[in-house]
C-alpha cells in the first residue's frame, strides 16, 4: 500500500486502502460466474477462465499498489484445434478514483461458433487510487 493509505489507516483506526479489484458477471447458457482480478506487473501468466465448456474469459489488470495502467478483457470460443480470440476490450486512464464500484464496461454480448452461442459480460472496477 502506498504510504498515504497506512497514514490513513492510522488516523482513521484501521480503515485501510484496498488494491483496485475488477470484477466481472459472466454469463452463459443462463449460469452466471463472477471473475475477479486483481493488478500484475506481468500479463502473461494470468490464466483465462472456463465458462460452460464453450468459451474463456480471461480479465487482465496491469499496475502497482493502486496505480493502474490498463484493463484487457479476452474472451475466447472453445474449439477442438485451440480456443479463438472473439473479443478483446482495451481500457485506459484515467479511470475513476474511489472505493467505490462502478460500471467499466457495461453490458456485451458476444456471438460465436456454428449456432451463435451468447456470452454476456459486464464488469466493474474499484479501488483505483489517484
Amino acid at each position: 500500500m502506498t504510504r498515504l493509505c497506512l497514514l490513513m489507516g492510522l488516523m482513521l483506526g484501521g480503515v485501510a486502502c484496498a488494491a483496485p479489484l475488477l470484477r466481472c458477471d459472466v454469463t452463459y447458457a443462463g449460469s452466471t460466474q463472477v471473475i475477479e482480478a486483481t493488478p500484475v506487473v506481468d500479463p502473461y501468466p494470468v490464466a483465462s477462465r472456463d465458462i460452460g465448456g464453450r468459451f474463456w474469459f480471461k480479465p487482465v489488470m496491469v499496475g502497482q499498489g493502486g496505480r493502474l495502467d490498463y484493463v484487457k478483457l479476452y474472451a475466447y470460443l472453445d474449439t477442438r484445434q485451440q480456443p479463438l480470440l472473439i473479443h478483446e476490450a482495451i481500457h485506459l486512464p484515467p479511470f475513476q478514483t474511489g472505493e467505490t464500484a462502478y460500471p467499466l464496461t457495461g453490458t456485451h454480448h458476444l456471438y460465436a461458433g456454428p449456432v451463435e452461442r451468447e456470452l454476456i459480460y459486464s464488469c466493474t472496477l474499484q479501488g483505483v487510487q489517484p
